[in-house]
């Protein structure tokens, strides 16, 4: 059972959840429009050997809106203010904005992070053509439908409707790549989700500040960083994963095959598998 308390950064007051105290902290890190309990399919995984936390980041879930304040390195803040509160140093666990906001806060708070697990996180090579990906008109569409107050089977239905370019000029829609209970899932973090989030995303602001060369210099613990196929809609070429690879000090590196972006849940057991492994390669 996760209980729920605010921890209040200076900008934004930011909802952490966490488990029993089983054994050393992990903080889970979601991505973008979604909410800590994201990765409920690895928490009972890591239950009784480690104890969960997870936030929602600014603008997402139960925590608080920050107009204007939706960059990675605003979310880096909220994170760093997080660990800095908890009683001893973490491992940290992020997914696409996530991952990036992990490797930020990792870079700057070596003394109070043990550990980083990277889930595809968004390489340059993806970002700087992100308006020519299927993912530009999803989030489009999704902004539209955040902060609607309507019930979540009708946000599941119209989310599972959104169209989707393709590469031979077709189109097709997110409920032909999403299982059922995933859209409602994602449904289910809308109401909660405030639409300016995309805004930065959107326009191409979104980096503004981040130095991503910098922040993987600047990592000395473990990372395990975990790679999605760019087929089934990985954010992080393998250029990027080379490169990012050769730049952080301590790097096991697994690209996943068969899974996409969201690892967590298209390849559960895999990503469970790896993550244990690494997270018991730690211990003294």
């Amino acid at each position: 059972m996760l209980t729920e308390r605010f921890i209040d950064t200076g900008e934004a007051r930011v909802r952490l959840l966490s488990g029993p105290a089983d054994g050393p902290p992990v903080l889970f890190l979601h991505g973008v429009s979604r909410s800590g309990r994201d990765f409920a399919p690895l928490f009972p995984h890591l239950a009784g050997s480690w104890q969960v936390h997870a936030i929602d980041h600014r603008g997402h879930g139960r925590s608080g809106r920050a107009a204007g304040g939706y960059r990675v390195v605003d979310y880096v803040r909220d994170a760093t203010a997080v660990v800095r509160a908890l009683a001893e140093p973490v491992v940290l666990f992020g997914h696409s904005l996530g991952a990036l906001v992990a490797a930020g806060v990792a870079a700057t708070e070596p003394d109070r992070v043990r550990a980083v697990v990277l889930e595809d996180p968004p390489g340059y090579g993806f970002l700087v053509k992100f308006v020519k990906t299927a993912y530009y008109p999803q989030f489009v569409a999704v902004q539209k439908l955040a902060g609607q107050d309507r019930p979540v089977a009708d946000l599941a239905r119209d989310l599972a409707n959104v169209a989707l370019p393709q590469p031979n000029g077709s189109t097709a829609r997110l409920g032909d790549f999403r299982d059922a209970a995933m859209i409602r899932f994602s449904a289910s973090c809308l109401p909660d989700l405030d639409p300016a989030v995309f805004d930065s995303v959107l326009d191409g602001t979104w980096l503004d500040g981040y130095d991503e060369e910098a922040v993987w210099r600047g990592v000395a613990c473990p990372v395990l960083l975990l790679r999605g196929e760019e087929a089934r809609g990985g954010m992080l070429p393998r250029a990027d994963a080379d490169r990012m690879a050769a730049a952080l000090a301590d790097c096991t590196r697994v690209d996943v095959p068969g899974a996409g972006h969201l690892i967590h849940w298209l390849a559960t057991e895999a990503c469970v598998r790896l993550t244990l492994s690494f997270l018991e390669s730690l211990r003294p």
